[in-house]
């Protein structure tokens, strides 16, 4: 068995353009003369590796809390497309991931996000979780209506992953949030298990 940490670090992570930085602040430390070490910190709920659950961009969606964790948890497909995510590369994506039995979570290798057209695939395909290694799923000038396409439809998003020592194929996939109840994101540590 071998275990792929696919998750940044939170604080030195990539920051959504306009979203707040994490931050740590030690509130005590033994080498100040404290008894014990003890942290505090900031962090946007889309920092680093993180879920959107649907209530990011639909007003009724599911919180974080109220999120099935059977669609962050289980078999998953990771996915190198050979070129831009469209129409016909998210349906070869989507084929492939069946044939695994793993088309419920896919993760997408590289710099490419998903376009309303792929969106609409996966979400068609009975996908519940899309991850990708951008820290949003969609075009960054553009994002929100990906995000709608699938939210809409109680499809979860891992954002910020970090695929790059990870081969395409199926895997475990353990990536459950942090839970902040009615909160519309929150960190996670996204691992596989190979």
């Amino acid at each position: 068995m071998k275990i792929y940490d696919i998750s940044q670090e939170v604080l030195s992570s990539s920051v959504y353009p306009g979203d707040p930085s994490p931050s740590i602040e030690k509130i005590s430390d033994i080498s100040r003369g404290d008894l014990y070490n003890l942290s505090s910190f900031s962090m946007c709920a889309h920092n680093g590796t993180h879920i959107d659950a649907p209530r990011h961009f639909i007003e009724s969606g599911k919180m974080i809390g109220e999120i099935d964790l059977e669609s962050v948890i289980g078999a998953c497909y990771v996915a190198e497309p050979r070129g831009a995510l469209d129409r016909a590369e998210a349906k070869r994506i989507l084929d492939k991931a069946a044939l695994n039995g793993a088309q419920e979570r896919i993760l997408i290798k590289g710099c490419e996000v998903v376009t309303e057209d792929a969106a609409t695939i996966f979400r068609d395909g009975g996908a519940k979780l899309i991850g990708v290694e951008s820290q949003s799923v969609g075009p960054l000038l553009s994002p929100m209506k990906v995000h709608k396409i699938l939210l809409e439809k109680d499809i979860l998003l891992l954002e910020g992953l970090r695929l790059g020592e990870v081969n395409e194929g199926v895997y475990t996939l353990f990536a459950a949030p942090i839970n902040l109840g009615k909160a519309e994101g929150a960190p996670c540590r996204a691992v596989l298990i190979d």
